[in-house]
């Protein structure tokens, strides 16, 4: 996948990635779509589990989720499929799934993603990888 040639992805069958968080000690779950070369910015699919919320975390990127399936759970408020939820770079900031059920988004990083827990020392924090 290069940002100047054309592809295209059935991520109906596309398998779910199980992403350990050690800070929720469980598994989030994502499908990976596009990682810009130069940039860093990715587009990815998400999945929250019914009524895991991501504690206070900031990011050092802007991120939008597109709700596609679902109620998004925010330190803003909820929010429900066709909702397009904007945070920006350096927000504190909570999200995740309602407990009635899961939520899928389609998440929208503007450049290289890492996760930042508030509270947490440098040294807890968990690389890209380790993520949704």
């Amino acid at each position: 996948m290069t940002p100047n040639e054309f592809y295209a992805i059935d991520t109906a069958n596309t398998p779910w990635e199980p992403r350990f968080n050690e800070k929720l000690g469980l598994n989030l779950f994502r499908k990976m779509l596009y990682t810009d070369p130069d940039s860093g910015m990715e587009i990815r699919l998400v999945r929250y589990p019914a009524g895991v919320i991501n504690p206070l975390h900031t990011h050092p990127c802007g991120h939008g989720m597109y709700v596609l399936e679902g109620q998004l759970v925010t330190h803003k408020g909820t929010f429900g499929p066709g909702h397009l939820v904007w945070f920006p770079e350096g927000e504190t900031m909570e999200h995740g799934a309602s407990a009635a059920g899961d939520v899928v988004v389609l998440f929208i990083t503007n450049k290289a993603f890492r996760m930042d827990y508030v509270g947490c020392d440098k040294a807890a924090q968990q690389p890209s990888a380790h993520q949704l």
